[in-house]
């Protein structure tokens, strides 16, 4: 297997996003704050489904520390169920409205591979797009991206939610990686998509070893000198390797974001913000001191 190495390498990195004219600086990573508006989330399905556990979930997630909150109405675990364009449509925008009127100055990020659920939660008032098929399950979203100037987070995944899973032969999975970041980032970079961050979709047509071979190399993208965002939170690789359930896997969950902090993350993907803003408060102390 050809296998990257780019060990005391220093790369230059953007450290901002322009969230609605509001610049986040990145040099402290960030922390996302999950909130799924759908019956079938994984962890959290159903939970947030009427406008005050909305509410209550999104003043906890600020409270807690939230850079931005990442609003999501379609399932993307392995095997979801497949929904409408108008029903995800349906489950954002009340949810988006809602929020930005309760704290209008809050940065929402919609999760979605759709441009037109994209478009339609931005004119609701989301900030930036979050898209875990990096423009391959909708040829619209790169120039959504575009004319809307927002800032746009690009994942990688092979195939769909539905089939994603069957998805996980590669040669190099480094290599593979580096190639698809690189081709996606010239085109986003050509018509004009300023702000653009990294995520390895862990869980995402990956086995367990090669969520823990892109975890282990992370410091690897950072070549391509964007933002890299990690999403682990309480996923099947932390509750597969300890033998318990997502519920249980809080503790696993911050093991692995204080990894993925010191081996480059600029933003955490977290359903639990207390404790991913803890570990970088405490990831920021070791980098000051040595």
């Amino acid at each position: 297997m050809t296998q990257l190495k780019l060990k005391d390498k220093v790369f230059y990195r953007k450290h901002t996003l322009n969230l609605g004219g509001k610049i986040l600086d990145l040099t402290i990573p960030k922390v996302m704050g999950v909130l799924n508006v759908t019956p079938d989330s994984f962890y959290d399905g159903g939970k947030n489904s009427l406008p005050s556990l909305i509410l209550e979930k999104a003043t906890k997630m600020i409270g807690d520390g939230a850079s931005i909150l990442d609003i999501g109405g379609y399932c993307s675990r392995p095997n979801a169920v497949h929904i409408s364009e108008q029903e995800e449509i349906d489950r954002v925008v009340p949810a988006i409205k809602l929020i930005k009127k309760e704290f209008p100055d809050s940065a929402i990020s919609i999760d979605t591979f759709r441009a037109k659920v994209a478009q339609k939660a931005i004119d609701a008032g989301a900030d930036m797009i979050n898209d875990i098929s990096g423009g391959n399950l909708d040829s619209e979203m790169f120039e959504t991206v575009a004319k809307n100037h927002v800032p746009y987070v690009l994942m990688h995944m092979k195939g769909t939610p539905q089939n994603m899973q069957s998805l996980t032969n590669y040669e190099s999975i480094q290599v593979e990686l580096m190639d698809y970041f690189q081709n996606k980032l010239y085109k986003l970079h050509e018509i004009g998509v300023a702000d653009v961050i990294l995520d390895v979709g862990i869980g995402f047509a990956k086995t367990l070893e090669q969520n823990f071979d892109l975890l282990n190399n992370l410091q690897l993208f950072e070549i391509l000198s964007s933002p890299i965002l990690v999403g682990i939170s309480r996923k099947s690789l932390i509750y597969k390797t300890l033998g318990c359930t997502a519920n249980d896997s809080l503790n696993g969950t911050t093991a692995l974001n204080m990894i993925a902090l010191q081996n480059g993350a600029s933003l955490l993907r977290v359903h639990d913000v207390k404790e991913a803003i803890e570990a970088v408060k405490l990831n920021y102390k070791i980098s000051v001191l040595y």
